[in-house]
């Protein structure tokens, strides 16, 4: 075999085109979706969506849905309850909405509630859980103790950035904005950017005001010129 220090430009040039159409080929036909046979596995799954391969650890699928119009990306885990653990034929334990984008390397890890709504974007590597260990017994390690649980909700229209941990008992609102990092907790308003460990709101929109404190002048430029161009 040739190394490829020995290939001359132009067959190396060949080569690498043929390899990258393999590669999107491979993608293309391991690609999760509603008509295929792991498609069917989950209890509902969009019929524009899909989940890229290679995918993360998912299991659980059938208390899974996923809306139409949504890409999750590579290396995603969705995964649903304990092992072992079941839950009834009628529960969602993870619900996602239509039209969200589940960036690289993110986890959804859930076992009572999970909910996603629309227009959801998230970024690569973001955590998002349901459950925690729980440490009150002390005569015990803790992972000898049942988690903990409360539901999580995502408001439509979303963004959460890069490495942003979601932690059970978490309501976000509708047309947050969460910066790379933060760790949320607790209920987040409508209409507000939220930063830091733990996350604290740091702009919000005030209704007959505009944002508070206002946006920098690049930024409301950028929001200007985007509302022309789909006016």
């Amino acid at each position: 075999m040739f190394a490829p220090s020995d290939l001359s430009p132009r067959v190396k040039n060949l080569l690498a085109s043929a390899v990258y159409k393999a590669r999107q080929w491979v993608g293309d036909v391991a690609d999760v979706r509603a008509g295929d046979a792991r498609g069917r596995r989950f209890k509902s799954f969009g019929a524009s969506s899909r989940i890229a391969f290679p995918p993360g650890d998912v299991y659980g699928e059938e208390w899974i849905s996923i809306g139409d119009r949504t890409l999750i990306g590579t290396h995603v885990t969705l995964a649903v309850g304990m092992p072992g653990e079941r839950f009834s034929s009628d529960d969602t334990i993870i619900d996602i909405g239509d039209r969200c984008s589940l960036g690289r390397g993110t986890a959804i890890v859930a076992r009572r509630k999970v909910v996603i709504e629309d227009d959801v974007m998230i970024a690569p590597h973001v955590y998002i859980t349901d459950h925690s260990h729980s440490y009150a017994d002390v005569r015990f390690p803790i992972w000898q103790q049942w988690p903990t649980d409360a539901p999580v909700r995502i408001g439509a229209g979303t963004w959460l950035a890069t490495n942003v941990i979601v932690l059970p008992g978490t309501t976000i609102g509708r047309n947050v904005t969460v910066a790379g990092g933060s760790v949320v907790r607790g209920d987040v308003p409508d209409f507000s950017v939220v930063a830091g460990a733990p996350a604290k709101v740091v702009r919000r929109y005030v209704d007959g005001k505009g944002w508070d404190p206002p946006l920098p002048p690049d930024a409301a430029a950028a929001a200007t010129w985007w509302l022309d161009q789909h006016e």
